[in-house]
């Protein structure tokens, strides 16, 4: 399919939300940098000659990330693949841009690639759900399908990652279908998109300040609660080392091990809201 087939959905819009870790970013280790756009992070793994990017930022924002890649690995790095935790607006807002300027594929989970083709549409958010002014506000966020036939594959049956050697995804649904997070055992290094977050992310304050604290994955746009609270205890069995996560700051060692084994624990009380139409 041309390239110019690709198109985002009817409601997708620029998002005005912001934190005070926007436009800067963090080395996790010499390979694995991770870039806040808005309130949303997106990772950069590998060198200049090979390297791929994990998810695409929110909606406007591929003259920003095509900056922050030339800063970080050079004027005219192009990666292997695009790699997806999963497909909700705020991890797909540049895509289209991005694969038409590098021409390269995009990889998600098998059951995310329905909302990734136009075939189907995600659940509306839910502003009625227990949480802070990002949830009221999140009837405002897109939930159509941005459409990439043609350039976005299912990922690897084996559990490996295009472009990424030694790291496997682990399907870890509840936020959507086909979430996935990225491991690697070697030093248990995880990247964990939505599966659960570093910042109580339907608070407007604690999005705005990126207060750290380990929490379930965001309220207003999960649906299968029970998915993602297993979700929770398999990325908890790894014993990851550092966990960057799709919003907040990246956190490791024992605050990252407490946290972790606390949402386990209290799950049920601390993420799942007290009310919401997908409880």
């Amino acid at each position: 399919m041309d390239k110019n087939d690709m198109h985002y959905s009817e409601d997708n819009k620029f998002i005005p939300v912001t934190s005070i870790s926007a436009h800067s970013g963090k080395e996790i280790t010499e390979e694995l940098y991770y870039y806040t756009n808005q309130v949303v992070n997106i990772c950069l793994y590998g060198n200049s000659d090979n390297w791929v990017l994990i998810d695409a930022g929110m909606p406007m924002s591929a003259r920003e990330i095509l900056s922050v890649v030339e800063k970080r690995l050079g004027k005219g790095a192009r990666p292997k693949a695009i790699i997806l935790t999963h497909g909700h607006f705020d991890h797909v807002g540049a895509t289209v841009e991005l694969v038409r300027h590098w021409e390269v594929p995009v990889f998600a989970h098998e059951l995310e690639i329905p909302y990734l083709t136009g075939e189907s549409d995600y659940p509306e958010p839910d502003p009625s759900v227990e949480g802070g002014l990002v949830a009221k506000m999140s009837s405002y966020f897109p939930n159509r399908s941005t459409d990439l036939s043609g350039h976005v594959q299912a990922l690897p049956a084996d559990g490996t990652v295009p472009g990424m050697i030694g790291w496997r995804w682990i399907h870890t649904p509840g936020h959507s279908p086909g979430h996935v997070s990225l491991f690697r055992e070697a030093d248990r290094t995880l990247i964990a998109g939505d599966a659960f977050v570093t910042v109580r992310q339907d608070s407007l304050y604690k999005v705005l300040v990126q207060q750290q604290e380990v929490c379930g994955p965001p309220r207003y746009f999960t649906t299968d609660w029970k998915a993602a609270w297993e979700s929770v205890k398999k990325l908890e069995a790894l014993k990851p080392r550092v966990a960057v996560t799709g919003h907040g700051t990246a956190m490791a060692g024992e605050e990252l091990a407490k946290g972790l084994a606390e949402l386990v624990e209290d799950f049920e009380s601390v993420a799942i809201p007290d009310y919401g139409k997908y409880v």
